[in-house]
């Protein structure tokens, strides 16, 4: 299903850990009362959201994966990858629009970059 030159950007997995913990938590609470059952539902979301959504790259496209979607972007539309004021990676595409890669970082856009078969100007190979 997937290629060895994908490269994959995900969440720390110690929220999928604290969403298992907070799921058993609560379920003392969620059997005191029917009506309180929806609160599994709050770590169960994010422990779902944590495990499944991020950012994979390959050289042909982008895929940014969230909860319940994902969104395919094409290198071709991409004309600008950078950093917000927070260091979360954002895409300007060529119809003026940012998308923001979840999961990535600004440390992680040399990766990034290497994913589409590329290197960034300035760099060499042996650079690190």
């Amino acid at each position: 299903m997937s290629s060895p030159d994908v490269v994959r950007f995900r969440h720390n997995q110690a929220i999928v850990v604290a969403a298992v913990i907070a799921f058993f938590g609560a379920l003392p609470l969620a059997a005191a009362r029917w009506y309180l059952l929806p609160v599994l539902l709050v770590p169960l979301s994010v422990g779902v959201w944590a495990w499944r959504a991020g950012t994979d790259a390959d050289s042909r496209e982008l895929r940014l994966r969230a909860l319940t979607g994902q969104r395919r972007v094409g290198w071709d539309r991409v004309v600008e990858l950078s950093a917000d004021g927070r260091g979360r990676a954002v895409a300007r595409l060529d119809d003026g629009h940012e998308v923001q890669l979840p999961a990535v970082r600004r440390g992680d856009l040399p990766r990034l970059v290497a994913a589409t078969g590329q290197t960034l100007p300035g760099t060499t190979e042996s650079a690190e």
